[in-house]
Parts: structure tokens; sequence; C-alpha cells
């Protein structure tokens, strides 16, 4: 069923005869099990020792701690289970998707800004990311996003995938691979079949790729088809629904399947045209695009029906492996459909060189010999290499502003923009006050805006409401921004990651200074530390920059390139104008 001396398994006899005997030797509670990737909820020892004991998981995907404990966890794992296992990480930005202390690196749209050096931090951002998560016990990697950002609306992919366009994507992400492979970790590309068109996020609603099948050829297509070419060993599968080749392959079905359930994009597309031999997953189970297709119950074995091999996440451990196993019992679920599905995964653990590993004590580094690899002074300095070449400047209309100094600019105010609240973004530290204490440093006078919404926090509702319905009839002369301040500084920093929008949050408050209404009044300028994607919310901005994170050698960067210190050199990879108002 499952060509494993083929790419990208390439097993000799021995691993072929090991994946083979592995499979016959498992029971059908075993082989169900190994359809399960968990997210674990403790890194106790008895809860993880169930887990692969009892519900004989193939996968983990963990949430990520410090190196030290994550070792531990997956040494845990390893020697617990009777089946080596896959341990996957977020390696998206960098080691710190293993480990908290690991090494962020760069955004992929970060790394493509670095232009004609894009590939060699592709590979750095591979590389580093593999030597840290290998060091914990890491063999599996959620990434790279080969995702195409053609929709400036689309709140999810933002910073986490390289470009717009295909040739790029294609090379930077076998960069990618080339890099983290070194450390004998399998990539796995997302999100099959492609997100970047729709501007709705999978994890909260239906997110559709519309493209036709000839532009999806062209240009998603051209992306798959070119990894599945370099060795790719496995993909995720997104909630994504490919209308167009549904119905081609399937007339008769609903043409708004997420791939992750759908045999004609999984199996018919995926397998059968591009000729994908690898393991497919399926992204977490918990998003809407998928829970709100159909009952749980059905969802389980659909997805392996339709062609996916790992299904990411339990819900209810005993519900879920229940339902997976009342459906091979029903026949929902066929028992060759189960065998390739296993066979696949063993294969993948073959590849990784797992069945031979005599000790299971032996899987993972010793653990201090793991801890000297995480946070390498050398690896640190790729970060702030990439941080210099990346940081772009956009818009540079307002002729005289920069460069900026201290002597023409004294007295400034940074205003910071965020959008909702948001727990899951990935700025880092907040970029205005780190701005603020470096501008300081340099001899600026810097005030810091307190925006509405902040002064909000200590109002009655009634107190607040009442400075709305007053804010036009409030307002100050201009004077007294134009004789208090020599530049302003627009400091956004705003994440789109499980929320609807990725929009800048404007305040009630009518064109206070949060908004950038006075461009034409006082030399300003508009940096970006999170999304670059802000210029249709702010088209009047002459000066704008995209910096992508607000790490401290980022915000040292853009400062240095304010004042002229060195050259803008950044490139953008996808469309950061959106609308065309904002190339005024």
């Amino acid at each position: 069923m499952v060509d494993l001396t083929a790419q990208p398994y390439n097993l000799d006899a021995e691993g072929v005869r090991w994946v083979e005997e592995t499979l016959a030797g498992m029971t059908d509670e075993e082989k169900v099990g190994q359809l399960f990737v968990n997210m674990g909820s403790s890194r106790d020892d008895d809860y993880l020792t169930e887990m692969v004991q009892k519900y004989h998981i193939a996968a983990v995907r963990y949430q990520p701690g410090p190196a030290a404990d994550i070792w531990e966890q997956n040494n845990i794992l390893q020697t617990k289970s009777k089946i080596p296992m896959l341990i996957a990480a977020n390696t998206e930005a960098g080691g710190n998707g293993a480990c908290t202390d690991g090494t962020y690196v760069g955004w992929e749209v970060k790394v493509a800004a670095a232009g004609e050096d894009a590939p060699r931090y592709a590979y750095e951002l591979g590389r580093i990311s593999g030597v840290e998560a290998a060091a914990i016990g890491c063999n599996w990697s959620f990434a790279p996003i080969v995702d195409l950002y053609r929709n400036w609306r689309n709140p999810i992919v933002s910073v986490r995938t390289f470009s717009s366009d295909p040739d790029q994507t294609v090379t930077l992400a076998k960069e990618y691979m080339r890099g983290i492979m070194e450390s004998n970790i399998m990539p796995a590309a997302k999100h099959w079949p492609g997100d970047g068109i729709d501007e709705r996020d999978q994890h909260l609603s239906s997110a559709p790729n519309w493209y036709s099948m000839e532009e999806w050829d062209e240009t998603f297509g051209k992306v798959y088809q070119g990894l599945i070419d370099a060795g790719l060993p496995s993909i995720m599968a997104g909630h994504i629904a490919l209308p167009s080749y549904q119905k081609h392959y399937g007339p008769d079905t609903n043409e708004f399947t997420p791939a992750t359930l759908s045999k004609e994009i999984t199996t018919d597309l995926l397998r059968d045209k591009l000729g994908f031999n690898g393991v497919v997953v399926t992204d977490a189970s918990h998003m809407v695009a998928m829970t709100a297709f159909a009952k749980r119950r059905d969802i389980l074995p659909m997805s392996i029906m339709a062609g996916c091999d790992l299904f990411l996440f339990f819900n209810d451990p005993d519900e879920d492996f229940g339902w997976m196993m009342d459906a091979l019992n029903d026949g929902r679920l066929t028992r060759e459909r189960l065998d390739e599905a296993v066979t696949r995964t063993l294969g993948l653990k073959a590849r990784i060189g797992l069945h031979t590993v005599e000790n299971k004590e032996d899987i993972l580094p010793a653990k201090d010999e793991a801890m000297a690899r995480i946070r390498l002074p050398e690896n640190l300095k790729v970060a702030e290499e990439l941080s210099e070449r990346a940081v772009t400047l956009v818009k540079d209309k307002d002729e005289g502003v920069l460069p900026i100094s201290p002597e023409k600019h004294k007295r400034v105010m940074i205003v910071p923009i965020s959008g909702p609240r948001n727990p899951m973004a990935h700025g880092g530290p907040k970029a205005a006050n780190t701005l603020a204490e470096k501008m300081r440093e340099r001899g600026y006078e810097v005030e810091l805006y307190e925006s509405l919404t902040e002064k909000a926090a200590k109002m009655t509702d009634e107190e607040f409401a009442e400075v709305v319905r007053g804010a036009y009839a409030g307002k100050a002369p201009i004077s007294a921004l134009t004789d208090k301040y020599d530049l302003i500084i627009s400091a956004a920093q705003v994440s789109g990651l499980m929320q609807p929008t990725e929009r800048v949050y404007w305040p009630a408050s009518k064109g206070t200074p949060d908004i950038p209404w006075y461009v034409h009044e006082l030399p300003t300028v508009f940096v970006s530390f999170a999304s670059p994607y802000h210029l249709p919310d702010v088209p009047q901005m002459k000066t704008f920059v995209n910096a992508y994170d607000a790490h401290e050698h980022t915000v040292t960067a853009v400062l240095d390139k304010l004042e002229g210190k060195s050259e803008f050199q950044g490139t953008p990879s996808t469309d950061v104008f959106g609308l065309p108002d904002s190339h005024l």
C-alpha cells in the first residue's frame, strides 16, 4: 500500500522490515492509538505514562516550556512508550517554538524581507530551530508555513509565511527544510491546500481557498509540488476547503468540505495528482472550521478516510479513542485505511532512525549536553543580523523627516497603538516602552501617550460615556501638539493570532493623538512592530516602517535606521499597501 523505499522514507530492508513487523504485532487498540497526536495537559510522569500506555498515542505536540522541563517530559514519553514517538514543536520562528528559552530567529516574512540574503536566513532559521529542538528530544516540526499571503485582511497568516510569491516561497521553504533536517527533524509544511486567500481564521470560522483550479495550480500547487519533489516528509492539512478542486473530483459532494475531511483534496489531489507519499497530519481538531462541519464522532474517522494519517489533539481521550474504535468496528474506518495510515507514521519514525535505538534512554542526548545547545551566542547573533537586514522602510514621502536626531527632534511623543487584547500575541515585549527607553538614552525627551482606552480603565462606565459623547466638543488647539513636540512616532504592536481581524484598534475619542491625523502638522513616523499590514488603516502616513517584531535588537535596528546610522535594507515579500490610497 505504501512504498517505504521511495521518497520521503527511503528506507532500507531493515527499516521496511521493522515497519512491517511492528504493524503485524499490533492490536487494534494499538493501531487506533497510533492515529492520535496528543496535546499534553501536564508534564507529570503518571499522566504522560498513561497517555502512551493506555491510549497508545503515536505523537505529541506540547506547549513550550523551559528547555530542562521539556527534556524531562520527552525523556519520559520515549522511555515509557512501547513504540518510539514523534515529538513535535512549532518551530516557525526559531528554537523558541520548542522551548521558551530557545532562540527566536525571526518570523518567516521577516526572513523573506532580507531580500538576496533571505535564503541564508531561511536556512539559519531551520538550522537553529533544529539544533535546539533536537537537543530536548523533538524530532518533528510543524513548519515551514508555506501559505501565500494574498489578502492583507487575513489575520492568521500575517508574519507566519514567507511570501505572496510561489517561487520565493519554494526557495525559502527548501532552505528551511535543509537546515532543520540537518538535525534529523522532519518538517511538516502547512497549511494544505493553502491559506492566505480568505480573510477569516480557521480557528474561528470557515475560511476556504477560493482559487480556481488553474490559479491554484500556478500558486499553491507549484509550492507543494516543489517541496514534494524535494523530499518533503510530512504535511499538515488545514481545515481549508478548496471548492474548485472539490467540485472537480467530487461533483456530488459538499464543495466547502475542509481538506482534513475531504478525500477529493487530500487523496485525489495531494496523493494522486501531486504524488505525495509522506505523512499527513490534521491541523488542531478544535478549530471551528472542522468542528462545525459535522459531529465529532463522525469527524474522527472521516479525517482518516479522507487521507490524513494522524489526528491532532484529543478533545476527551476516552471519548475520541472510543469513537475511533467504534468506527473501525462498524466499517466507517476501514482496516485497509487504518493500516495504511499507521504504516506511513511508522515509516516516518523509521526515517528518523528511531527503530535502530536499542536502549530507549539513548533516544535523547544527555541532559547536560542538551542544555549546552540552547541559546548559543552565535545563534543569537543571527537574529540580530536578521533584524539589521530586514527592517523595511515601506514609505518615505515626507521630505526632511528622516533622518531623525535629538538636534532636530528633541521633543518626541511615542503613541502606542494596539489591537483588541490578545493573550496569544507574538510581538514580544512592549515596543513603545523599549523604544522610549532607547531614545532617552540617546538624548531625546520622550513622552509616552496615554490613550483614552487606558484612562477608561480608571473611569466608571458613566464617566467614560460622557467623555466619548463630548469628544468633538473638547478638542484642543493644534498648537497644543505643534508647540510641544518635534516628532511623533506611532508604535504599533498588533497580533491577529486567534482574533477575527488583525487591524489597529482606534479608540472612540474621534481624533485624539492615537490616530495619526496630524501628518501635515508635525513630522510623524509609523513603525509596526508586529503585523506588516497596517498601511490601509493609515493611508495618510508618509513615513512607514515595518519591523516585524518587538525584540530589543529589532528596536535598536529601527532606531539606528531612523537616525541614519545604518541603511534600511528590507524588501517586502507581500503586498503591504493593500489598497490604492495607501500609495499616496
